[in-house]
């Protein structure tokens, strides 16, 4: 069976929710966890620390380094990614999650906020994915490396534009970033087996930015972030090649259908609240 036993995993965002699910995922098979997130300290409304999933990490099997870092500040996300490189001797897979979102028309959305989502969101993106290349390259040598980021599929109905133009635009820009990267590594033969892939829950995932900016009912409707975990290992150790032998990439993965392919029938397991009935993310129809 693939296994990432000894891989070493970056990722964004990683103090709480999605990136620190995926985390202690990839840690059970022993793999090394870069916890990179701003939160050093414990937050009175928001749970974990860098600190906090590092050792959880250590708990579940995997080695952890956790590293303070604000994606939005290029010279930090090279430093960090050239001291995590070193610690662990390369990066075999870089998970884009961390992100900002502020759900607010045109006239409601400051600059100060469009900013901070297009930095957290797209160009952090970027710059991660950029400052990882080098490291990806290498990996590649030996197998199949991976830059997954947590977007959307595209979808230009303008219903996901009408209410929040900025947000969807810098959520898009992730995206946007699976597709290029995709196409210009594909051409490149050193870069042909990193495989860059988007992955985005099919419903509302129960994080903290659900609990704390939107109603109860929406967190009741949500399923636990172990699900989109489980369907990210699942493309890090399974889903990296086709029956042809092929890197799968430049894909828009959803949740339930990578788990759904892996085997997975009873979803169940995953619902906040039992038996609640669902709310879709959003940008799906």
């Amino acid at each position: 069976m693939p296994t990432l036993k000894n891989k070493t995993i970056f990722i964004t965002g990683a103090t709480r929710g999605i990136g620190r699910e995926i985390a202690l995922r990839c840690a059970r098979d022993g793999a090394n966890i870069v916890v990179t997130g701003k939160t050093v300290e414990a937050h009175p409304e928001l749970p974990g620390t860098i600190h906090s999933v590092a050792a959880e990490v250590v708990a579940a099997g995997g080695r952890a380094l956790a590293i303070q870092l604000d994606v939005r500040n290029e010279v930090a996300i090279a430093q960090t990614v050239a001291r995590a490189a070193a610690e662990f001797g390369g990066i075999d897979a870089l998970i884009n999650n961390a992100s900002a979102i502020q759900l607010t028309n045109t006239q409601n959305t400051s600059m100060k906020h469009f900013d901070l989502m297009w930095g957290v969101n797209a160009r952090a993106t970027f710059a991660c994915s950029q400052a990882c290349i080098p490291h990806l390259k290498k990996a590649a040598q030996n197998g199949v490396a991976h830059i997954l980021t947590l977007s959307p599929p595209l979808n230009f109905s303008a219903k996901w534009f009408q209410d929040h133009t900025a947000y969807t635009l810098s959520k898009y820009g992730m995206s946007i970033c699976t597709i290029g990267l995709a196409a210009e590594f594909a051409a490149d033969a050193q870069t042909k087996n990193i495989a860059v892939n988007s992955l985005w829950p099919r419903t509302l995932i129960a994080t903290s930015a659900i609990a704390v900016n939107f109603p109860r009912e929406l967190l009741d409707a949500s399923r636990k972030p172990a699900i989109v975990a489980d369907a990210a290992y699942a493309i890090l150790t399974g889903s990296a090649t086709t029956q042809d032998n092929k890197i799968a990439t430049g894909n828009f993965y959803l949740d339930e259908e990578v788990l759904h392919d892996a085997g997975v029938r009873d979803f169940s397991i995953y619902s906040q609240t039992p038996g609640a009935k669902l709310f879709t993310d959003l940008f799906l129809d």
